[in-house]
């Protein structure tokens, strides 16, 4: 029935509206401690007209956001993602218009603090607060002045992934499986992302033809590659022919046998989930789907339903989210993003520590934040709601895992355990073989 409904919706949905649309209601819709007496103005934001549109249904909040910014575009035109992409906030002059902004975020627009642009999709910007710069989703996106600092620990590329790049556009670390970047381009730009050195320049580096024929030429020749990772940028920013392609392409390399999708898409421009895009991917199976989601407020009727076509088209679903400071460094905000994802029908994945990219101070946490996130999961809800926290290691190390200290020690033939409830227990540990005691010894 719920994924019958996101066809049939009607292109302006019926109902009351009361205390959602203008502006006196519009505050009571947003959580802040702010005097709503200073709320801006109405404005009518000018926009890029697209073609294409489909039905995708809308939420109270988003609605009352586009009446309010935007009243002279359609329901059916704001559930376009072309038109979401097409009208991207860019720029101080834009994005003043929606929201209150500080007097440090303006700073650090009108400078440039960072090579690093701001692209904000008018979807994700319905979902920021409107005065509070510490909202954490808007924190995510807006960039501030503390990225111009840059730390003695802190590198451009931190992974080193171009060291590990044999041919542009692949990282090749892991022994069976690469990692094939083919757009710089997302359509939201994080503040905190791994790949800001290369990321913005709209699409002129990574995603033409000839670099991605000499990556698919470089996959074809080393056999023992059996899983392929898309990635950028986002790879949902691209057309569903170029991406068609791309596929088509992998697809026939006879070694390749899982193809992935990493992308946060599904959470900043739900809409570019279509009937069309589900069914090009479901023609490429195994196709599994890393989707990037860091905080409880971006779980959305509008990404359930992105969510709940990608499960439906066969696609099985994680998520990948950075421990951020003051954003969801603690247990219980973490706890309420993976239920809430469990109950789209994803399974929590990765939990990475922060890399050190310029300017990311304010964003890291200390390692044990995570550590103890993942003891305050552990047992206390269910194990698919635990991801494997993660370190992806300065140097090029790659994921390294991290759990808390749940090993005791050995007393006499007894391995001795602590539980997630801090008892401790008792498994007859299974003596070590001459043989096996000399290597462990070596």
């Amino acid at each position: 029935m719920e994924s019958e409904a996101l066809f049939t919706e009607e292109a302006e949905p019926p109902g009351n509206l009361e205390g959602l649309v203008g502006i006196e209601n519009y505050a009571n819709d947003i959580s802040t401690s702010y005097n709503y007496n200073t709320l801006l103005a109405p404005s009518v934001v000018q926009t890029k007209g697209v073609s294409y549109v489909f039905r995708f249904k809308e939420s109270p909040r988003s609605r009352a956001f586009r009446k309010r910014f935007y009243p002279e575009i359609t329901s059916l035109e704001w559930g376009s993602w072309h038109w979401q992409y097409s009208n991207r906030i860019t720029d101080v002059r834009t994005l003043s218009q929606f929201i209150w902004l500080s007097d440090d975020e303006r700073d650090a627009m009108d400078n440039q603090a960072k090579s690093l642009p701001m692209a904000i999709t008018p979807y994700y910007a319905s979902l920021l607060d409107e005065f509070d710069p510490n909202h954490p989703l808007r924190r995510m996106v807006v960039p501030v002045t503390n990225e111009c600092y840059r730390t003695a620990v802190e590198a451009d590329d931190p992974l080193e992934e171009e060291h590990d790049s044999p041919v542009p556009g692949i990282v090749h670390r892991y022994p069976d499986r690469v990692l094939f970047l083919v757009t710089d381009t997302c359509s939201t730009y994080c503040r905190y992302c791994t790949r800001s050195r290369m990321i913005g320049s709209q699409g002129k580096c990574l995603s033409n033809k000839d670099l991605w024929e000499g990556a698919i030429a470089y996959i074809t020749a080393n056999t023992q590659i059996r899983d392929v990772l898309l990635s950028g940028g986002d790879p949902l920013t691209l057309s569903d022919e170029r991406l068609e392609w791309l596929l088509t392409q992998l697809r026939k390399i006879p070694h390749i046998e899982i193809l992935r999708i990493g992308t946060k898409v599904p959470v900043v421009m739900p809409q570019r989930i279509t009937p069309k895009l589900t069914c090009i991917l479901k023609r490429f199976h195994p196709v599994w789907m890393s989707i990037h989601a860091n905080h409880p407020d971006e779980l959305t009727t509008e990404m359930n339903q992105a969510c709940i076509r990608l499960a439906n088209a066969g696609i099985p679903l994680g998520s990948q989210t950075v421990l951020l400071n003051k954003i969801n460094d603690n247990v219980e905000t973490m706890k309420q993003l993976f239920l809430g994802l469990l109950k789209m029908r994803v399974k929590p994945y990765y939990l990475y520590q922060c890399d050190p990219i310029p300017g990311s101070s304010h964003f890291r946490t200390p390692v044990q934040a995570g550590l103890d996130i993942i003891e305050g999961l552990r047992g206390h809800t269910t194990g698919y709601a635990v991801p494997t926290y993660v370190i992806d290691a300065p140097g090029g190390g790659g994921k390294i895992p991290l759990l808390p200290e749940y090993v005791i020690g050995h007393d006499g033939g007894d391995l001795v355990l602590r539980n997630y409830a801090g008892n401790t227990y008792r498994y007859p540990d299974c003596p070590l073989s001459q043989e096996e005691t000399a290597k462990a010894t070596l």
